[in-house]
């Protein structure tokens, strides 16, 4: 019981996109808007990377042996948020970010 009132409240945000430096940019501004506002923050924590491979055949009908692969690769981070107020769920929900990252935001 007393683990429960001491654990405080997160604001967890979990962020997704295909080009790493795009998503280390991102995290640098979610990371600079929060200490603005005087938050405590934890992280940003990569997670371990999602490779998807595909393989194609490079002909349409013969050569089953000549082949291409492709790869998708999805990086991933954790940014948690200590004790958030309302302004800074404000100016996080108000950032303008680029596309190609995914953000999700949720109370823990």
């Amino acid at each position: 019981m007393a683990k429960k009132e001491i654990e405080k409240e997160k604001l967890r945000l979990r962020i997704q996109g295909y080009d790493h430096k795009l998503m280390d940019s991102t995290c640098k501004q979610i990371i600079e808007t929060a200490k603005r506002q005087d938050a405590e923050i934890i992280g940003p924590i990569p997670l371990p990377t999602e490779i998807k491979k595909y393989t194609v055949n490079r002909s349409t009908f013969v050569h089953k042996d000549a082949r291409e692969q492709f790869e998708l690769r999805v990086h991933k981070r954790l940014v948690d948020i200590l004790n958030p107020n309302q302004t800074i769920i404000e100016s996080l929900s108000n950032l303008n970010l680029p596309s190609g990252v995914e953000i999700e935001i949720k109370m823990v």
